[in-house]
């Protein structure tokens, strides 16, 4: 523990307070991104198998078929295609809550990573201006007996938060694009997969005798 706080103390030193925070950001940063991907995993982001084709059985009015898919799908989406199946158009605005309510579960921590890519860059420029102000007081003080090194060394020290601001900034920005890309797939597949079950290209299931074959024979 001392040996952390040594640490902490040498960085404050060269970097200032400023350092500290970015460090500190950087670290939260991070642990949002592993939770992240965690729960994307354990949700089923991006695994629909199943689900595309309990939809797509649906499409060609096989109703046995889609609900025996669905069964078998991990997907998180499953419930409000389970609803549509069941309940019809008559519940289009509830499911569409429900489809709405689950990204949301899932969106949760991505403003944070949205703040931190933008506020980081900032927030290392301000340190860095901070730290110019202090390597010209410098200057000033020394007087005619300026030392070229002092000013290097202040200005090179200055110039670390910044360096270090856009260290944080620039793959939060990258995983955060990758998260929100990932999020409008899967509002597309949710859209077309109420879509679809509400308008089947097929015979109407009702129509279908129970156990029909999917697809033409």
């Amino acid at each position: 523990m001392t040996e952390f706080l040594d640490l902490l103390a040498r960085i404050a030193d060269l970097g200032g307070p400023v350092v500290l925070i970015l460090l500190a950001t950087g670290v939260v940063t991070a642990a949002v991104i592993f939770y992240k991907m965690w729960q994307f995993s354990a949700a089923g982001v991006g695994r629909h198998k199943a689900l595309t084709e309990a939809v797509e059985r649906w499409d060609f009015g096989d109703p046995a078929g889609a609900r025996l898919a669905l069964s078998n799908s991990k997907s998180y989406l499953a419930p409000v295609v389970e609803m549509a199946l069941v309940s019809g158009a008559k519940e289009r605005t509830r499911m569409e809550a429900e489809a709405e309510s689950r990204f949301a579960k899932l969106e949760r921590g991505m403003r944070l990573l949205d703040s931190v890519a933008q506020l980081a860059p900032l927030l290392g420029l301000f340190g860095t201006v901070l730290g110019m102000i202090e390597a010209f007081q410098s200057m000033q003080q020394a007087g005619a007996q300026v030392d070229p090194s002092l000013l290097a060394g202040g200005i090179w020290v200055a110039l670390l938060t910044t360096a270090v601001g856009l260290a944080v900034a620039m793959p939060t920005s990258v995983v955060h694009s990758w998260f929100e890309s990932r999020m409008d797939k899967e509002r597309v597949i949710a859209e077309r997969a109420i879509a679809t079950i509400l308008y089947p290209q097929g015979p109407p299931p009702s129509a279908m005798p129970e156990g029909a074959a999917f697809g033409p024979a």
